[in-house]
């Protein structure tokens, strides 16, 4: 699905919380397409300062898979999220519970069962809201996100954390809105697709391809895609169906970006699972296939990009991939999700040049699965072969598709969180459905916080009547 412009006007502040004057809590499941978590998160509205007062209190990830891994079981959906759920009302006070916004957003997992199954899908989202509703907490809805909402909020979460928005200056005494170029974009990758969102020069986006926010009294023109069946897992599968079909319908299958002595055995039904591997021709007849990694990095890489339709650019400039327009990029980047995770993996997230950064990567894909499982004994042995098509993939997407080269690759920052709050979503879908980020300036936002307005004009009613007591006592004697 292409990009859809929005207007976006991010609440305000001057409605009564009905925890005012107190901490108030709000809790979000990022219902992802290989496995859930839920984030609780803490803020004082007592504070003047109404940004970067936001807490991460818990992060606590849901057994098992998906939600969408539900739909032949819908109940199950709902059964999985309750020990989360347990652990989120350890966390906030019993009095404050029925007040918590909570809130479910499932991304492309369930976006791709829709597409197979929508009542299956409509199901489990039912499942999961009469599980929420069961719990004392104020439920707001499970609902799926698009793809561009999944970037829009990522883009407001990075640059909520890191005061990019607005920040107070005690030396001028005043709030000062950072400069556009210190903005920053925002790359994410998850199992089932992959957004990136930036604001990119006024001038190159046309209306269509604009989605405006008004935050902290300024518009921000941004430009945000989400590529379907383009998320780390997906592509794996997408990965194995052409290695396949190459195969001449061989039991055996080469896989370059396997490392040597390692081998994966595959059903049919593991292809056929996904919209993303249903076109084409089958891959698996009734019959299994095994993949045998061969290690080959340069072949891996070759691989990898059939993947992609960079033909349909065309001798567009201004062209990400499968034909979508993307403005040339701008500013610094956070990448977050699975380019994180899989960057740490290599010791990859201290902002390593390009060079080194492929280097690492090769040694990586040229190492035995003997070598790989003996030197990380901890790591989970299902993911830790696919480490090597992971980075692989990372390096096409970012340098092929999304156009970083070799000197805008310095400003890509490869980070999980910022402070004590995980980078992703969930944040600032929060804060745009609770009103925590107000469209006004913060200067019409500041002022006495009423219990000390009302305190100051009882002190000075006090002092005027005791004035006046005084002076009528000289007066008469």
């Amino acid at each position: 699905m292409g990009f859809v412009p929005q207007t976006w006007f991010l609440g305000n502040l001057l409605a009564p919380w009905p925890w005012q004057g107190d901490n108030g809590y709000g809790m979000v499941f990022d219902a992802g397409s290989s496995h859930t978590s839920l984030f609780v998160y803490e803020w004082d509205s007592d504070k003047e300062n109404n940004t970067g007062v936001v807490s991460q209190t818990l992060s606590c990830d849901v057994q098992g898979q998906g939600i969408s891994s539900y739909a032949n079981n819908p109940p199950e959906a709902g059964n999985s999220l309750r020990e989360c759920l347990d652990k989120a009302l350890q966390v906030v006070p019993a009095e404050k519970q029925r007040d918590v916004p909570a809130y479910l957003g499932a991304t492309a997992g369930m976006r791709l069962l829709r597409e197979q199954n929508s009542s299956a899908t409509e199901q489990v989202l039912a499942e999961v809201a009469k599980t929420m509703q069961e719990y004392p907490v104020a439920f707001k809805g499970a609902r799926i996100l698009t793809g561009e909402e999944e970037g829009a909020y990522g883009w407001i979460t990075i640059n909520y954390l890191l005061d990019s928005f607005t920040k107070y200056s005690p030396k001028a005494h005043t709030w000062l809105r950072p400069e556009a170029a210190n903005i920053f974009g925002a790359l994410d990758l998850g199992g089932a697709s992959t957004q990136i969102t930036f604001m990119p020069e006024g001038s190159m986006l046309s209306q269509n391809e604009a989605s405006e926010f008004t935050l902290y009294g300024y518009r921000y023109n941004i430009y945000t895609h989400s590529y379907l069946c383009y998320g780390q897992n997906e592509m794996l599968k997408r990965l194995a169906k052409e290695l396949i079909e190459e195969s001449s319908s061989s039991p055996r299958v080469q896989h370059p970006c396997y490392p040597r002595g390692y081998s994966e055995r595959l059903s049919p039904s593991w292809l056929r699972g996904s919209p993303c591997t249903a076109g084409g021709r089958p891959a698996l007849g009734r019959s299994s296939v095994t993949l045998e990694g061969s290690g080959n990095a340069s072949a891996c890489l070759a691989a990898l990009r059939k993947l992609f339709n960079f033909s349909a650019c065309g001798q567009s400039r201004d062209c990400g991939l499968d034909g979508v327009q993307q403005p040339p990029l701008r500013g610094r980047f956070v990448a977050f999700s699975a380019f994180y995770y899989n960057f740490k993996f290599l010791n990859l997230t201290e902002g390593q040049p390009l060079a080194v950064v492929r280097e690492a990567i090769e040694g990586l894909c040229t190492r035995s699965w003997e070598d790989l499982s003996s030197s990380y004994p901890k790591e989970n042995p299902k993911r830790l072969p696919k480490y090597c098509a992971n980075a692989n993939y990372i390096l096409t997407l970012l340098l092929d598709a999304y156009k970083f080269n070799e000197s805008s690759w310095n400003n890509i920052i490869f980070q999980g969180k910022a402070g004590s709050a995980d980078v992703g979503w969930t944040l600032g879908y929060m804060l745009n459905l609770t009103n925590m980020v107000p469209a006004e300036p913060p200067a019409s936002l500041k002022g006495h916080r009423p219990s000390l307005w009302a305190a100051a004009i009882t002190f000075i009613i006090l002092t005027l009547i005791l004035g006046l007591a005084a002076l009528l006592l000289l007066l008469w004697l």
